[in-house]
């Protein structure tokens, strides 16, 4: 049997209170099972989400720091990381013999 439009808007609608109300009961079930632990072991808001630098690491996510510089051009002093595009001294060239020790 075939519903009518507005017998399935009519359903949507049930379905859709339903769902909030289902996800309503198990987001307060969540909230109270995480405040026992948090009772339970002592935990600070830092022990579940630690940030600064540590935290960004462990997440591994860059931190966008300096990175070491990994070839030098011997004739300027001027060194490359690696990363990027190549300087006009080392570019088509054997990378081998500008790597830094």
């Amino acid at each position: 049997m075939t519903n009518s439009y507005k017998e399935l808007l009519k359903q949507r609608e049930a379905l859709e209170h339903a769902i909030a109300s289902a996800r309503q009961q198990e987001l307060a079930e969540a909230v109270g099972k995480a405040r026992e632990l948090v009772a339970e072991f002592g935990l600070t808001v830092q022990d579940i989400f630690p940030s600064g630098r540590g935290a960004a690491k462990s997440a591994g996510k860059s931190t966008g720091g300096k990175v070491a510089p990994k070839y030098r051009d011997p004739a300027t002093g001027q060194t490359w990381t690696g990363r990027g595009k190549a300087p006009k001294w080392i570019d088509g060239q054997d990378r081998s013999k500008f790597l830094i020790a």
